[in-house]
């Protein structure tokens, strides 16, 4: 292969995640040329509407809002990879398409950032998301919190939390703060407005399952594409996250379902834990699970629902 076309969103995220996926590539295949390829994707145009109303605003069904448009890229052969991150990719692809491999994961907790510590929002505190899974984590944690719907890129959310009155603070993940250069814990400034940064415990807070891993899915077939992803894989970060997207996928659940899920990988020995909320606010069923064979341990996951 000459030239590998590596399709991203145009978020400053998203670019980071390019670059990092360009290292990795440079670094095993030197002599092979990489172009970037920036698509708009739905969930990208429609900030107008809350993002769990996007894909019924534009009549997409089980098909996630920010990739779309990169899946359709993929089946034209405008690219040849696409760079996601993971949490947005929908649990079971469409035929013609292959999540082939992973990069090394990043911290996987969630984050607040706000104008006042996490230990001090209370009942009447409004917080800006636009996860359902956080909302509802959220309204668990902290009975009585309003949830305002939060758009926009890492930047642009990071601004509101300092700057606007209509949010004491917001949730972002730890992961998107990292790779932009934010500090992760303790006080910074932003426009001299001070910001609180507490990153939670990931069996307090459940992440989103996949969340803090890039993912690079090709066209099915494409071994020659394949090959090369195949060479960026990181084996420690795959098992985990196919644990994760199996119990998902057997909930029949989408990345807009209000689960949360944490894994661990010590060794062969993998632990996981979920809670899966209710479509409207309430108590979460609640499961743990342990082995060592990635799969079954999302199996018993499963089972263990209750």
């Amino acid at each position: 292969m000459k030239t590998l076309k590596l399709g991203t969103r145009g978020s400053a995220l998203a670019l980071k995640q390019a670059e990092m996926t360009e290292a990795a590539l440079a670094a095993h295949f030197p002599d092979l040329e990489v172009e970037r390829v920036i698509i708009k994707t739905t969930g990208d145009r429609r900030t107008d509407v809350a993002l769990n109303e996007v894909a019924k605003a534009e009549g997409i069904w089980d098909k996630g809002v920010f990739i779309k448009e990169l899946e359709v890229a993929l089946e034209t052969k405008e690219i040849d990879v696409a760079v996601h991150s993971l949490k947005d990719l929908p649990t079971v692809l469409e035929e013609p398409f292959q999540l082939r491999s992973v990069l090394e994961r990043a911290p996987v907790a969630d984050a607040w950032i706000g104008k006042i510590p996490w230990s001090e929002v209370r009942k009447g505190s409004r917080v800006g998301t636009s996860s359902v899974r956080r909302a509802r984590q959220i309204q668990f944690l902290k009975p009585g919190v309003k949830v305002i719907d939060l758009r926009g890129n890492v930047p642009t959310r990071m601004a509101k939390a300092a700057l606007d009155p209509d949010y004491d603070g917001i949730i972002l993940a730890e992961a998107g703060l990292t790779r932009l250069g934010y500090q992760t814990e303790g006080m910074f400034e932003i426009e001299r407005h001070p910001i609180f940064v507490d990153c939670f415990a990931e069996r307090n807070f459940f992440p989103a399952a996949g969340q803090g891993a890039v993912g690079l899915e090709i066209r099915r077939g494409d071994e020659e594409a394949g090959t090369i992803v195949d060479a960026l894989n990181h084996m420690d970060t795959w098992n985990r996250v196919s644990a994760e997207r199996e119990f998902l996928r057997l909930l029949d659940a989408g990345c807009s379902t209000p689960i949360g899920v944490w894994s661990t990988l010590t060794g062969e020995h993998m632990e996981m834990g979920a809670r899966v909320f209710p479509e409207t606010p309430g108590s979460p069923r609640k499961a743990k699970a342990s082995g060592v064979v990635p799969l079954e341990v999302a199996q018993q996951l499963f089972e263990n629902l209750k």
